[in-house]
């Protein structure tokens, strides 16, 4: 069977469809909304799958969106019409198979049953066993620089189906809509594509190779990577020698500012930093934290969510805090992190209690509510016509204890702390704190 017959086959297209559906995501150029893609694909299903088989299928143009990246600096996300993106997975899906058990065991971005935290462990782990040279690169802008004929040369090597390398070259060359204007794309792959993930992994499988051929100690996720040496010679040989690979073979450049020979105490991976351990007998051993600028985002988020103004119920925010802090902790539970989620519960507590006293609005309606709460009526009627802000209110007396945290819990919220004691048992102890 050929490999475009079992991308096209029905049920990998209803999988892909479902996959696509459960991202969410916005639309492409054609205003289409992932709700009715099931219902367009159920209508078309035939003409779709005769014009995969025929290799007549024409991808439609690139929606760009920038989103911030840092303080001063954007990302442009490329963002495929959904039916682009449907069979985007299908094609992702069946390729993966062809891939998966080829690439490295280093290797730990966008893989099945691989994750952030395993990579940190392994960073640690190197960095534990005495490899605290780390040459760390940062390859300059990676999902934009891909080089589109070097891919495809690749991608022949284990494809030999024309039709399926046709509709890739396809989605990569595909014009991308920018403040409604069309741009060629000549390199790169966008960000946000289903199949960009595959293929920035196979690109990079090239380097993982050479770094093995070489016994280097290394870990990648994605474009991040770093390499572990034992001495500020072997590492500067190292990075040298993988400076000219990546430029010569690969056709990547890297961002020279952002690059150079690391310590551990100032090494960063995935947004986690290292600090010296003090227990007794663990002399020259680290252990993981946070990055300072994770924890400025991660209060940037929450402070978002619960700006008084913002237009949602609260059961959207709590909501919206509970998917925020669930994979925040989720991305960070191999740092001891209990005290601080803990007094960031507190405040964020207090933002709610100042949305709650918002939301009453009229000096009425706010002594009513005091005294269904247990609020007596003197106090009650003082309070529904103080003068102070909301955000002095919400940190009063009168709030805390009418609006407890036991009453927030029962409306839905979720204590951070409460959700890193159950999932992170082992590092729940309350004598760390960074």
């Amino acid at each position: 069977m050929e490999l475009i017959e079992q991308i096209a086959r029905a049920g990998n297209l209803t999988n892909a469809c479902a996959e696509v559906v459960s991202n969410k995501g916005s639309a492409g150029v054609d205003g289409m909304s992932v709700k009715k893609l099931k219902k367009h694909l159920d209508k078309n299903r035939n003409a779709i799958t005769d014009q995969l088989l025929k290799g007549t299928y024409m991808p439609l143009p690139i929606r760009g969106k920038e989103i911030p990246k840092d303080k001063h600096k954007k990302r442009l996300l490329g963002i495929p019409s959904v039916i682009d993106r449907m069979l985007q997975q299908a094609f992702s899906r069946v390729l993966m198979a062809r891939y998966e058990y080829r690439f490295s065991d280093k290797s730990y971005g966008f893989r099945p049953k691989r994750n952030t935290q395993q990579a940190v462990q392994r960073a640690l782990e190197y960095i534990n066993a005495g490899y605290q040279y780390i040459v760390d690169i940062d390859l300059k802008t990676f999902f934009d620089e891909v080089d589109h004929c070097l891919l495809l040369q690749l991608l022949y090597r284990r494809i030999k189906c024309r039709t399926t390398l046709k509709l890739i070259r396809r989605w990569l060359r595909a014009p991308i809509q920018i403040n409604g204007k069309l741009q060629k794309r000549r390199k790169g792959v966008p960000q946000g594509s289903p199949l960009s993930p595959l293929l920035s992994n196979i690109l990079l499988h090239e380097l993982d190779m050479e770094m093995e051929q070489r016994g280097l100690r290394f870990i990648r996720y994605a474009d991040d990577f770093s390499i572990y040496c034992q001495t500020d010679k072997e590492a500067r040989t190292i990075g040298n020698s993988v400076y000219l690979f990546l430029k010569n073979k690969l056709r990547l450049p890297i961002n020279r500012e952002k690059s150079g020979i690391r310590r551990p105490l100032t090494l960063s991976v995935l947004g986690h930093s290292f600090v010296s351990q003090y227990q007794k007998g663990s002399r020259g051993k680290y252990q993981l934290v946070v990055q300072s600028k994770r924890w400025e985002r991660l209060k940037q988020k929450l402070k978002e969510v619960t700006r008084k103004t913002s237009p949602m119920s609260f059961d959207e925010r709590i909501q919206k805090l509970k998917e925020i802090s669930r994979g925040w902790i989720n991305n960070f539970a191999l740092t001891s992190i209990y005290q601080k989620i803990k007094d960031l519960d507190g405040w964020v507590r207090n933002r709610l209690r100042k949305c709650i006293w918002h939301d009453w609005k009229k000096s009425e309606r706010k002594r009513k509510n005091l005294i269904r709460l247990g609020v007596d009526a003197e106090h009650a009627y003082a309070w529904s016509r103080t003068r102070k802000g909301s955000w002095a209110v919400a940190q009063s007396p009168i709030m805390k204890t009418t609006v407890t945290a036991e009453r927030l819990k029962m409306k839905g919220y979720e204590p951070m702390v409460d959700y890193y004691l159950k999932v992170c048992p082992k590092y729940n102890s309350p004598l760390f704190g960074y």
